[in-house]
């Protein structure tokens, strides 16, 4: 009689939790008491960017959201339930925006790919896409103008993070609460950052340009 297809994640799962126990054996006490992540992750649904496991972290250590192309969209209540969790309750102090180079999403968005439902979605990277169309024009190699398109994604989905009404919101009560942009690379398992780090609604704008022009300029080394 063949295994059942779940069988072995539940194995693993069980193999893991003796593990955990057998390294720390109040890890699990801990964890039923309470969560006190500082960060909450915004990323893409790839399987391959696990966010915990890059950045080193516990569970528990780690408030994570995902989607296709980590998009942020105003009238996502799901994302921004998440958001307002994080911000109000959870009290985060680094919302983390993370993108990686070869996504899936972004590259389907540029090829303008017909998918079906999903390309509703992917209308908001291809948003990215037209703001940005002369840099992206001038990229000769489909590779390279997918990994720009990737890193100007992350850039924008910042600044709707820093534009919704939740972190208005704490920042105008004076909240301790920072938004990164940055983005992972497959091939080596590095992540690296893209120099848009806000700490208040002022000069939005000028930080995304800066940030924008700092990828020209540091495309030589990381392409």
């Amino acid at each position: 009689m063949p295994t059942p297809p779940l069988t072995p994640l539940l194995s693993q799962n069980r193999a893991w939790s003796e593990s955990m126990r057998a390294e720390d054996p109040e890890f699990f006490m801990r964890l039923v008491e309470q969560q006190v992540p500082q960060y909450l992750w915004i990323g893409c649904s790839d399987s391959r960017v696990p966010a915990n496991e890059i950045v080193g972290m516990a569970p528990g250590e780690l408030f994570v959201h995902r989607n296709v192309a980590n998009v942020v969209v105003h009238t996502d209540l799901n994302c921004l339930s998440v958001l307002q969790y994080a911000v109000e309750v959870l009290k985060v102090k680094h919302i983390l925006v993370v993108g990686h180079y070869g996504c899936g999403g972004v590259r389907a968005a540029l090829q303008n790919q017909k998918l079906g439902l999903i390309n509703n979605w992917l209308r908001h990277v291809q948003d990215v896409q037209q703001k940005h169309d002369f840099q992206l024009k001038g990229i000769e190699d489909e590779d390279a103008r997918v990994d720009r398109l990737c890193e100007l994604n992350v850039v924008e989905q910042v600044m709707n993070v820093c534009q919704t009404t939740v972190v208005e919101g704490a920042w105008e009560r004076g909240q301790d609460l920072s938004i990164h942009g940055w983005i992972y690379r497959l091939s080596d398992g590095i992540i690296r950052d893209l120099s848009i780090n806000v700490t208040a609604n002022d000069n939005l704008t000028e930080s995304r340009d800066a940030a924008a022009t700092k990828l020209i300029a540091k495309a030589h080394k990381w392409l």
